[in-house]
This record gives structure tokens, C-alpha cells and sequence, in this order.
């Protein structure tokens, strides 16, 4: 607010993480602005038709009118603005620029990366807006996915010759916890065996978080989320109970399932039912009804919530506490806002609890929640991009974006079916830290991490997960090993490896067999049949991480032999 006064820039980006305020500091402001006879009017675009009411209900606390239904015409004498969505301004962007000439206007951007979603929501908001005298743009993620540039957003170019936006106030979620705005997040993740058959009619089997090609990854999540397997049902057994632990200091915490689709969201809501003999509020879309129901969620007391994909950014339903990710998408930007739902902090001492399938890029994700990020307008091409299988995620995208219609070849192929999935209680992951052992659902290790308090300081959860860490390894440590059946590494010796890594100890080992070729006058396949012979396991393309370590370890033993 004191940099916005000092300098009365007539743009405006601020980028605060999801919780911190960004409604209560661009109403103060528009306030201030009308006061002063800055501005006559304001115009506020919001993502959704929930987020414009949103709007209009926090503006009216501060004595701000805002119209959430205008769609044409005067606007009534008692307003002082408008709320509207970037759809709507597509749609009539001559209207809003027409007002904008009329009467000087301060133009509130929320979540402005929206605003690149569709080349024509950009160019409408650039045309409506353009003679705007006063333009603040928010958002908690100015990343995107693609390099769609966003409307009245500076971008810098770095020495590195990639232009990025440019925020002229930054305020992360580092900085925000610090301040005891928003709450710690415990991620907690889960493993397990998934079975499933693929288009080609292949039976496959395989645990969540080892090395795996891009597309068994995915087909092992999908498999892991279908709701009649067991690993859904552990899951969310668990967070029910973490839940009932959280509400003994927060009494009225609240939880969401984050589903991928609609047949999804159904099934997960009657799991629910099922586990806790409660009824789960569904929202399936951005409907008027939908909007009730999340408002009346909100006010409530009830346990549940689940959403298709998410309720939408800066929804604001500040008693959610414990999440469920329950979706295949895997953007940066998606995570952060569904993970920006949790952190919204009503008093010190808050924590939020998030439920993850044990998948490499999530695990990534979750480990960089305070790495702030800025839109990169230019991407670089990266060195043998072209030979890399795991260049792009935009590979996937357009591949999700194809006509339905289009002759893929896939339409005479199988169904893709999960057959079968169990659940692992996996790691905790917290602040880039990870902690815990393996362990089945239901165990008193699990149980350990499941009951940490819902009331702690951030430097607490850290003590205590430290804590629960060395005592389950002592326990484990007593076992008879008949009993360790799992996997008995703490995390951080657990490290879930990416393709791409597999991928250059992959290259590694070749390139030592190959130095080995020339040394000992040996064959390539007579090497690795005799490594596979002494270390154990199959052969290197399906060989895991730690399998491969021990033959680049054991072919370099044999060279310095022969020296």
C-alpha cells in the first residue's frame, strides 16, 4: 500500500501467495482511490461467476458497491463499480471500454494469469481496458504453463536472454509464514502396488514412486485414484482421521477431495459416506448451485467437501485444513492453487495437512512449495532436446487437447482398466524436509504421523516430525524380520528418482561398459549378463535406480582390477 502511494504507478502487479490478502489490499486501495478522486468507478474481473460475487460481498463489507450481475447499459446510481469475468469481457469488451473512456476507472485484474488462457480473453482485456487511468492486477501464480503473454504485465529480460514478468510487489509464501498468515503444510504421501491393463491389452504391475517410463507413471496414478481399488479407500481413511486429530484443536476444520472428474467426484463422496456414516458436499462445477453450495460448505460445520479438479483459485473457505490430491493434472500452477486452498490461516498455530500419491513430479512440487516463481515469456531450448523422452509436459497437453473425432489409431484398442491398487502410507514431506518409514495403513506408525497436533508452530512440526521419525526407526530396529515387510528406509534415503535421472545412470553404466569393452576385449552383452549374475535383478532398461548404482559400482571395481 506505502509503495503503490509513494510511486502512483498506473499499473500494478502484485504477486502474493495463495491466503495472504490480496482482496483486503486491492479493496483498501480502490477505497483509498475513490476517496481521494483518483478514480470515479472500478471494474473488477474475476476468474469465475463465484469469484465475482465474492467480490461484490467483500467489497460491500468495506462500503464498496459492486454490480456482480451488469452485463449491459447504465450501471444504478448506488454502485460504484462493477464485478465481471474475463469470459464475460470476451464476449463485450467494446462495453467495458466504452465505460472505461467515460469515467476514470480503476481496473482490479484478479488472477490475471487468466488473462493469457485464451488469446482472446488477452486481446479483450487489452482492448476493454487499455484507457483504464488506474490497473491493479493480482495473482498468487504468475507462472503459466505456456508462453501465452499476460495483458498489462511488464516483463524484464534476464542476462540469459529469456524475458520474465516483472512483479512490482512480491509477497511469498516464505515470507508469509513467517508472518503467521498462512499455515505450515504437512504433505503427507502414499505408495503402493498398482495392477492394471493397458490399451494394447498388456497386464502391467508396479509401485507408486520408483523409476518408471512417463507413461507407466501415469497410468499407475490413474490406477491408484480409481475409486474401486483400495488405495482411494486407505487414503481417505486415513485423512478422515487426521481430520477428527486436526478438529480436536480446530473444532471446525473442514477437508476436500480434489477429483479429476465427475464420475470420480460421485464415487469418492460415497466412500465417504461409507468411511465416516457422514454425507460429503459435492461440487461438480462452476454453477449457481455449485456457488451455494460451496457458501453454505463454508458456514458450516460439516467434515467433507469434494471437488472436480478444484474449487476454483481464491475461493475462499478459510476452515479447510486437510486436502486429499486426487487428480492427474501435474502443472506447477495447478498444485499451487490446489495446495493455496489449505494455507489461508485464521490464527497462529494453524497447520494444513495435504494427501499425495507417492509421483515424482508431485513429490517436486511439494518440496519447492516456497520457491517463488515468475512467468517466463521465452522458453529456452533445452541441449538434445530433441533424443530427451521427458522434454516437454506440453507433449501431454496437446495430446489431452486433440479432437475427440481424430483417427489417433486408438479407437480400435482396448479400454485402459485398473485392476488393482493397495496403499502404503509412504513419507512426510516439510519444508524441502523429508521424514518417515513405510508403513501399512492402520499401523501405529502410520497412526504417529496421523496424530500430529493440528495446533504447532512451524519450528514444532519440524522437532516433532524428527521426533516421530527416530522413534519409528527404533521400533523398526526391533522387529523380527520376518515383520519388516516393507520397505524400512527413512525418507531422506528414500530419494523418489525422476525419469531423467534414471535415464543418466542409465547412459552411465553404458558408458562404463563400453570403456570395460575396449579394457577386457569382452562382448557388451557378456558384461552385462555377468553384472546382472553378481548384483542381482533385470536387465538394465527395467532395473531400478538402486540396481544400477550397484552395477556402475561393481564394473568400476572391475577396471581398477585390471589396472
Amino acid at each position: 500500500m506505502e509503495k503503490y502511494v509513494q510511486e502512483q504507478p498506473r499499473d500494478f502487479l502484485a504477486v502474493a501467495t495463495p491466503g495472504a490478502g490480496k482482496t483486503t489490499f486491492a479493496l483498501t486501495l480502490a477505497s483509498w482511490l475513490l476517496h481521494h478522486h483518483v478514480v470515479q468507478q472500478v471494474t473488477v474481473v474475476a476468474p469465475t461467476e463465484h469469484l465475482k460475487k465474492q467480490w461484490a460481498e467483500a467489497a460491500a463489507r468495506i462500503g464498496i458497491k459492486l454490480d456482480p450481475e451488469y452485463s449491459a447499459g447504465p450501471l444504478g446510481r448506488d454502485y460504484h463499480g462493477v464485478a465481471v469475468t474475463y469470459a464475460g469481457v470476451g464476449v463485450r469488451p467494446m462495453l467495458h471500454r466504452n465505460r472505461c473512456e467515460q469515467r476514470k476507472t480503476l481496473v482490479i485484474l484478479d488472477e490475471i494469469h487468466h488473462a493469457g488462457d485464451s488469446k482472446s480473453w488477452g486481446e479483450a482485456c487489452l482492448e476493454a481496458f487499455e484507457p483504464a487511468i488506474r490497473r491493479l492486477a493480482l495473482t498468487g501464480t504468475p507462472f503459466r504453463s505456456d508462453t501465452n503473454p499476460i495483458p498489462f504485465v511488464a516483463y524484464e529480460e534476464g542476462n540469459d536472454g529469456i524475458r520474465r514478468s516483472a512483479a512490482d510487489y512480491t509477497y511469498g509464501y516464505g515470507s508469509a509464514l513467517n508472518d503467521g498468515v498462512v499455515r505450515p503444510v504437512i504433505f503427507l504421501s502414499y505408495s503402493g502396488n498398482m495392477r492394471w491393463r493397458t490399451k494394447a491389452g498388456d497386464e502391467l504391475e508396479a509401485r507408486l514412486g520408483e523409476p518408471m517410463t512417463k507413461d507407466a507413471v501415469s497410468q499407475a496414478w490413474r490406477t491408484a485414484l480409481d475409486p474401486r481399488g483400495d488405495w482411494m479407500p486407505n487414503v481417505l481413511r486415513a485423512a478422515d482421521q487426521r481430520l477428527t486429530e486436526v478438529r480436536k484443536s480446530i473444532p471446525d476444520a473442514g477437508a476436500l477431495v480434489i477429483a479429476t472428474d465427475q464420475d470420480s467426484a460421485r464415487a469418492y463422496a460415497k466412500l465417504i459416506r461409507e468411511i465416516t456414516g457422514s454425507k460429503a458436499t459435492i461440487v461438480l462445477s462452476d454453477d449457481s448451485g455449485a456457488s451455494q453450495r460451496i457458501e453454505d460448505f463454508s458456514h458450516s460445520e460439516d467434515r467433507w467437501m469434494v471437488a472436480v479438479r478444484m474449487v476454483s483459485e481464491g475461493v475462499d473457505v478459510p476452515r479447510l485444513a486437510v486436502g486429499v490430491y486426487a487428480t492427474t493434472i501435474s502443472t506447477p500452477l495447478f498444485f499451487a492453487q490446489a495446495v493455496g486452498r489449505f494455507v489461508r490461516s485464521r490464527r497462529r498455530g494453524e497447520t494444513a495437512s495435504v494427501f499425495l500419491p507417492t509421483i515424482p513430479m508431485l513429490l517436486g512440487f511439494a518440496n519447492e512449495m516456497e520457491v517463488e516463481r515468475d512467468h517466463v515469456l521465452d522458453k529456452p531450448k533445452k541441449e538434445g532436446e530433441e533424443e530427451d523422452p521427458y522434454a516437454e509436459e506440453e507433449k501431454l497437453l496437446q495430446e489431452a487437447e486433440k479432437q475427440q473425432d481424430e483417427d489417433t489409431g486408438e479407437q480400435d484398442m482396448l479400454p485402459f482398466e485398473a485392476l488393482e491398487s493397495d496403499a502404503v502410507f509412504d513419507r512426510v514431506l516439510y519444508d524441502g524436509a523429508e521424514f518417515g518409514m513405510q508403513a501399512h495403513p492402520g499401523s501405529e506408525e502410520e497412526q504417529d504421523y496421523l496424530g500430529i497436533p493440528g495446533l504447532l508452530e512451524p519450528d514444532q512440526v519440524q522437532l516433532l516430525l524428527q521426533r516421530r521419525q527416530a522413534r519409528q526407526i527404533a521400533h523398526s530396529r526391533k522387529k523380527p524380520d520376518t515383520e519388516a515387510d516393507l520397505l524400512e528406509l527413512p525418507a531422506e534415503r528414500r530419494p523418489v528418482v525422476t525419469h531423467k535421472e534414471l535415464l543418466e545412470l542409465r547412459k552411465e553404466l553404458n558408458s562404463l561398459v563400453g570403456a570395460y569393452v575396449h579394457q577386457s576385449g569382452k562382448p557388451h552383452g557378456v558384461i552385462h549378463t555377468e553384472l546382472r549374475r553378481v548384483c542381482g535383478g533385470p536387465p538394465s532398461a527395467e532395473a531400478t535406480a538402486g540396481q544400477i548404482r550397484e552395477r556402475i559400482k561393481k564394473v568400476r571395481e572391475w577396471a581398477t582390477r585390471m589396472r
